[in-house]
């Protein structure tokens, strides 16, 4: 349990917490995600770390000047009680729905890909119950999960072994090949499997030494790049361009490509193994949404886990449609944009009201 902010996460424990929170569902849905601009899109991945570590540059410095807050108490420090805490109200119903939604896909995946025409229902159960069971022992308990499962997911980048030797390595050129519109649609969709290591802003008053966070943080965005840039790569060699247009996970058809005599469904074996990203992910905004609940009632509650873990029960069981889910957690996702950008203007407002005292 999280009491006072105590100083917890040590370097490596940053590094794994913005790799493994980045990955998510994101990495199987990547190679579908850049499919505007075709073949080009292997290099993409670089383009977003560069993006992903300059926005982290405003994250870091706002949290330095506040190295006891998260951003709940930043808001009400900068903004004051009634904006601060209308800000945090929204920033929980955030993170309960995009909690909703990485699970939600997961689940589909799961329900499409192994158990067709078989209820979710108890692995929906089940997969909240382990969620809250990790969440329950703090940021730092999911900071040793994310460790376990980089460790236990980070060896599969091997399967990318057949789809590099069965595919046209001519495909990865020319590098440009796309219209401007087709590289804005690219990086707007594109992007969005990378978010995640904005929650920085969330667990920075755990941080042991913060002055070193900007560093072990660039560290987590770059070993996640690495694992998108191989899947691009060898993604853009062994698809045709329509391929890469309609899989919507391109990475299980790779796996489907792997040959091994005694695994007959690497396909199977790989969405099995992949749930730890996704509780890693999942965890990581059930925590969030956790501890807004605390800034915005004033009190550290391990109910506020059960209450927001409730809450998310009854928002994949609503009985919507699946096009209106998908738009709900699509344009969720698209809210993490805002997330990345807001610092900067959170830095503008402390520059503007240190000026002002002075």
């Amino acid at each position: 349990m999280d009491v006072k902010k105590k100083k917890i996460l040590n370097g490596y424990h940053v590094v794994f917490l913005v790799q493994n929170i980045m990955v998510g569902m994101g990495l199987l849905s990547m190679n579908n995600s850049l499919s505007p601009v075709g073949y080009s899109q292997w290099w993409f991945p670089i383009l977003f770390g560069l993006i992903a570590n300059i926005t982290l540059i405003p994250m870091i410095w706002l949290a330095l000047q506040y190295k006891d807050d998260d951003l709940f108490d930043i808001h009400e420090k900068l903004l004051g009680k009634f904006i601060g805490k209308t800000l945090n109200s929204f920033l929980i119903l955030y993170s309960i729905v995009l909690f909703a939604a990485v699970i939600q896909n997961y689940l589909d995946l799961i329900q499409v890909a192994a158990l067709p025409q078989r209820s979710i229902t108890g692995h929906l159960i089940l997969f909240i119950v382990l969620t809250v069971f990790i969440i329950k022992g703090g940021i730092k308990s999911l900071a040793r999960f994310c460790i376990v499962t980089f460790f236990l997911t980070g060896w599969m980048v091997y399967f990318l072994r057949w789809g590099f030797v069965d595919g046209e390595i001519r495909h990865l050129l020319p590098l440009f090949n796309f219209t401007a519109s087709e590289f804005w649609d690219a990086t707007k969709k594109g992007f969005n499997t990378l978010v995640g290591y904005e929650l920085i802003m969330f667990y920075f008053p755990y941080i042991r030494h913060p002055e070193k966070a900007f560093k072990h943080a660039s560290i987590g965005i770059w070993i996640t790049i690495f694992f998108y840039l191989a899947v691009g790569i060898v993604g853009v060699m062994y698809f045709t361009e329509w391929q890469l247009e309609h899989l919507l996970f391109p990475v299980l058809k790779l796996f489907q490509a792997v040959d091994l005599s005694f695994v007959e469904r690497i396909d199977t074996f790989g969405i099995t193994i992949w749930v730890f990203l996704i509780l890693t992910t999942a965890g990581a905004y059930l925590w969030t949404a956790k501890k807004g609940i605390d800034s915005v009632r004033n009190k550290n509650s391990q109910y506020h886990i059960y209450v927001t873990a409730i809450l998310t029960f009854i928002i994949i069981n609503l009985p919507v449609s699946q096009a209106m889910r998908t738009t709900l957690y699509e344009n969720t996702f698209y809210v993490s944009y805002g997330l990345i950008l807001w610092p900067i203007l959170l830095c503008l407002v402390h520059l503007v009201r240190r000026k002002v005292k002075r």
